[in-house]
């Protein structure tokens, strides 16, 4: 059973990478907290760099209809840079990178 309490955790395959991702942090902004860079370009859902499947969970969207159309929602395909995690979710990212700690 999970914890309610707890943030949806986002994996990243094939890095096989996962972080938290609270629901005041788009997917993107969270995988940028993580130290994980995910491609993107205009972080509002028009130009569709950072598009990448879902292969589980749930999002909902920071805007009424992002770039993707029905079919593309229909296959699971996301843009991170307006989607929030509702639940614990799988996405391909092909392009992701694990980029180093600062720290």
């Amino acid at each position: 059973m999970s914890d309610p309490t707890r943030p949806p955790r986002v994996r990243i395959e094939p890095l096989g990478q996962s972080f938290e991702a609270p629901d005041s942090l788009t997917i993107l902004e969270a995988a940028g907290f993580a130290n994980l860079r995910l491609p993107r370009s205009c972080r509002n859902g028009t130009c569709r760099t950072c598009i990448c499947r879902m292969t589980a969970g749930r999002v909902r969207y920071t805007i009424e209809w992002p770039g993707l159309s029905r079919e593309e929602k229909a296959e699971g395909y996301i843009l991170p840079c307006v989607a929030i995690a509702e639940t614990d979710v799988v996405i391909e990212a092909p392009d992701a990178v694990d980029m180093p700690s600062s720290r």
